[in-house]
């Protein structure tokens, strides 16, 4: 049986009087401009409560609401044959280093090749968990370390340890700008309105009200450059993109994060090794470093650490060269 599922976004100030059908995919990113057109013709996109058609034209502040239709086999989950980095594992727990571009659960548009579906193919009694045993996330361009629990009594355990903030999760990025000394960063997080895919730091309304949860997140600076900073975070909460979202708050946004970055910018006399594997690193320079927790079963204080895949440790080292040797220079 189908069932559907149906959400309601704002058209923001910059995207007036554009076509509806090239609106909506950058609004919801998960839609090809081609399943737009489709959802359309097939009147399961309303702008103002109406049928648009696709070359109709949007206006800021319009409400489009639309409906997509999901048929079960989308969310059965198919064990495949993935190659898996596993650190630990025992009868109760695995620790993973994820690979960046690799997708923890699947969602829209990704049903295969997921983290899950290479852990049922791993572990086949893991498909009588939710979410086959994974008890927390990483984004997909986000590499690092991954828990993920073997049996109920083990993912009840675990996911209680993250509901009462006992674990630590250390990550580690590279962050645009020179950040001069830690800090603390306590700013809630909520869905951005206009962009359903992405979250924000949301203003409070005329009451002092805020749309959004309470995150918290600790940065050490680890080495400066001249014009990037590598942090250390460590999260109190676990929201959705929380580094992401909280350094671009705060104005010091994470290298190639396309959607909480800003543009590339260099200051004068930048090493051209340097700007090429800047301008090579297309994923987020986000990285969970390391893990600790208490074993679910036997209470033991657990700690893993995972040194940066080649292509980060690529990128932190052509930024130290490049700012060493200007530092020589001048």
């Amino acid at each position: 049986m189908k069932y559907s599922e149906t959400f309601t976004i704002s058209i923001p100030d910059h995207l007036d009087n554009q076509r509806i059908d090239a609106t909506l995919p950058i609004l919801q990113e998960n839609l090809s401009r081609s399943q737009v057109q489709k959802l359309i013709k097939s009147g399961q996109v309303l702008l103002n409560g109406e049928v648009p058609k696709p070359k109709d034209p949007v206006s800021a502040g319009d409400t489009i609401t639309i409906t997509i239709e999901h048929s079960p086999e989308e969310d059965t989950l198919i064990p495949e044959k993935i190659a898996l980095d596993i650190l630990y594992e025992d009868d109760d727990l695995m620790v993973i280093n994820k690979p960046a571009g690799m997708v923890v659960h699947p969602g829209a548009g990704n049903h295969q090749g997921t983290l899950a579906n290479a852990l049922l193919h791993h572990a086949p009694k893991l498909a009588e968990l939710s979410r086959a045993g994974i008890v927390h996330r990483l984004d997909k361009e986000t590499s690092g370390l991954l828990l993920i629990a073997k049996t109920m009594e083990a993912e009840e355990n675990l996911i209680n340890q993250f509901k009462e903030r006992t674990p630590t999760k250390i990550y580690h990025a590279l962050v645009i700008g020179e950040l001069i000394s830690g800090r603390t960063i306590d700013a809630p997080i909520g869905r951005n309105p206009y962009r359903r895919k992405h979250m924000w730091v949301p203003e409070p309304d005329e009451d002092g009200n805020v749309d959004g949860k309470d995150a918290i997140t600790h940065i050490r600076v680890k080495e400066r450059f001249r014009a990037h900073t590598l942090v250390e975070a460590n999260i109190e909460t676990g929201r959705t993109h929380q580094i992401r979202v909280h350094m671009q708050h705060i104005n010091y946004p994470i290298v190639g994060d396309s959607d909480y970055g800003a543009r590339l910018k260099l200051p004068k006399k930048f090493g051209q090794h340097a700007e090429n594997v800047l301008r090579g690193f297309k994923r987020q320079a986000l990285h969970a470093f390391s893990i600790q927790f208490n074993h679910p079963r036997t209470g033991e204080e657990l700690y893993f650490e995972q040194d940066y895949p080649n292509d980060m440790t690529q990128l932190i080292d052509a930024i130290r060269e490049e700012s060493q040797q200007y530092e020589q220079n001048h």
